[in-house]
C-alpha cells in the first residue's frame, strides 16, 4: 500500500458501484445485497465478501508516531511491525473506553480503524495532545476501500486472487498496493486504493456471496470483537469488553489516558462485569447501548448491549457487558425484568477472571 497524502482525493462512486451491483447502501453502510437472510446463511455455511465502509481510518505518520500513539492507547504500538497488527483501545482519563481500535502499519504511516462515526471526534481528541510531537493525523476513511471475506474458502480465495494470505490471527501481508490482515474466525480484511479494490471484489465476489454490513457485525459478534460506538463509549473500561483477553491491552507499557484504572482493576480488584455473547429470540432487534436487567439487582441495570446483528437461524446475537454475578445465577433480560430473556452462549476465547 502506498503512503497517504496529506490530503488524499476521496474515493468517488465506490458505493455507488457497489450499489449498481444490487447493495442496499445507507449513508457510509451497506445494509445487505437483496436478501439478508441468505447472505447471513452463507457466512454460517459458505464464504462471504463484505464492503466494511461503516469502518472508518485515521492515518498518523511522521517521525513521532510510535512515542505519540504509545502515549495514547492501551496496546503496545512499539509491537507494531509491517507484518503484525493489534487491537487496542483509547479512553478517557477513567479508564472508559472512547473507542475500540484495530491498528496496523504500512510504510511508516499507522493506521487507526474504529467506527466510522467516530473517526472525525477521536482525531480531533488525539490532535489535542500532539503539542510539538512530530505527528499528523489524517482521516484515511475514504482514501482506502476496505473489504471483508469470511467462511471455509476465504483463505485459498485470497491465496488465488492476490498470490499469498497471511496464516496466523493478526498477520499482515502487504501484496503490492494491497494490504491484508487475518482475523479471528477464518476472516480477512483487505485494504486497497480504488482501483485495485475494484478488480478484487470481481475475482472474489466469483468465489465468495456479496454480502452488507450486519453479516460482518455478526461475524464481529461471534468473534468475541466488541465495536465501540458513539451509544457506547465512556461506559467500560477495557477489561469489562473483554479487551485483555483478546491481545488489545498491554500490562507491561507506560502511561496512557485510564492507564491507572485500568492496571488498578487488573491487578488489585476483582472485574465485577465481562463481556458475554448472547442471543435473543425477538422480533425487536436489541441495539448498542440498550440495557439489561435481572431480578438480584433490584432495578438496576445488570448489564448493557455492546454491539447486535440478526443471526442466520432467526433472533440476534449480541456481545453485552454483564454484571458476571447476575449472568451466572439469574435469567438477563433486554430493556426490563419483563423484556425477552437473553440466552447465553460460549465465546470461542475463555473468560479468565481478571484480578
Amino acid at each position: 500500500m502506498k503512503p497517504i497524502d496529506d490530503k488524499p482525493a476521496p474515493i468517488q462512486g465506490w458505493l455507488g458501484n457497489l450499489a449498481a451491483r444490487g447493495a442496499r447502501v445507507e449513508g457510509h453502510r451497506v445494509v445487505h445485497f437483496g436478501e439478508l437472510d441468505a447472505e447471513l446463511r452463507a457466512a454460517q455455511a459458505g464464504t462471504v465478501l463484505c464492503d466494511l465502509s461503516h469502518l472508518g481510518l485515521i492515518a498518523a505518520s511522521g517521525p513521532d508516531t510510535v512515542a505519540f500513539l504509545q502515549g495514547q492507547v492501551s496496546s503496545d504500538v512499539r509491537q507494531l511491525k509491517d507484518n503484525r497488527a493489534q487491537l487496542s483501545s483509547y479512553n478517557t482519563p477513567k479508564g472508559r473506553m472512547l473507542a475500540s481500535l484495530l491498528l496496523y502499519q504500512c510504510l511508516k504511516t499507522i493506521f487507526l480503524q474504529l467506527a466510522w462515526e467516530l473517526v472525525e471526534p477521536i482525531r480531533k481528541r488525539l490532535e489535542m495532545f500532539v503539542l510539538r510531537s512530530k505527528v499528523q493525523l489524517a482521516d484515511a476513511s475514504d482514501a482506502f476501500v476496505r473489504l471483508g471475506v469470511a467462511g471455509a474458502e476465504a483463505e485459498a480465495l485470497l491465496a488465488a486472487s492476490l498470490g499469498a494470505s497471511p496464516s496466523v490471527a493478526f498477520d499482515v501481508a502487504q501484496i503490492d498496493l494491497v494490504t491484508v490482515i487475518r482475523l479471528p474466525g477464518d476472516r480477512f480484511e483487505i485494504v486497497a486504493p480504488l482501483e485495485p479494490a475494484k478488480g478484487l471484489w470481481s475475482k472474489l465476489s466469483a468465489g465468495a456471496r456479496p454480502a452488507g454490513a450486519q453479516v460482518w457485525d455478526w461475524l464481529e459478534i461471534r468473534a468475541g470483537i466488541p465495536t465501540i460506538t458513539s451509544a457506547t463509549q465512556d461506559q467500560f473500561v477495557p477489561q469489562m469488553a473483554n479487551l485483555e483477553l483478546i491481545g488489545g491491552v498491554s500490562f507491561q507499557k507506560g502511561c496512557y489516558p485510564g492507564q491507572e484504572i485500568v492496571a488498578r482493576t487488573q491487578y488489585l480488584g476483582r472485574l465485577k462485569r465481562r463481556m458475554y455473547l448472547a442471543h435473543a429470540g425477538e422480533d425487536t432487534a436489541p441495539a448498542p447501548g440498550d440495557e439489561l436487567y435481572s431480578a438480584d439487582l433490584d432495578g438496576q441495570a445488570s448489564g448493557m448491549v455492546v454491539n447486535a446483528a440478526p443471526a442466520p437461524e432467526g433472533g440476534f446475537d449480541l456481545l453485552a457487558v454483564i454484571q458476571t454475578s447476575s449472568a451466572t445465577s439469574q435469567p438477563i433480560h433486554l430493556g426490563s425484568l419483563a423484556g425477552p430473556t437473553l440466552e447465553l452462549r460460549p465465546l470461542p476465547y475463555p473468560l479468565q477472571p481478571s484480578f
